[in-house]
């Protein structure tokens, strides 16, 4: 789980953790992150009054958003 966003950079590679996620995606998006849960960070998204979501492009190029909670860093 990623605890504060600030830190990180456009282009960083991050993981999104299925666990966190399953209940909310959709079943084709699911699995083309339990095939590679590698994203790209591409920016940020005001989802609700004081929370930020995380936008990422997964490996085939479809961009969608997270909580910071459903990603983690690598390292």
């Amino acid at each position: 789980m990623i605890r504060d966003s600030s830190t990180l950079q456009k282009g960083q590679s991050l993981r999104v953790e299925i666990n966190e996620v399953k209940d909310r995606l959709p079943q084709n998006i699911l699995e083309k992150i339990r095939k590679d849960p590698v994203v790209e960070l591409v920016g940020y998204k005001m989802v609700d009054g004081n929370q930020f979501g995380l936008v990422v492009k997964l490996t085939n190029g479809e961009i969608n958003w997270f909580f910071e909670k459903e990603l983690s860093e690598i390292m």
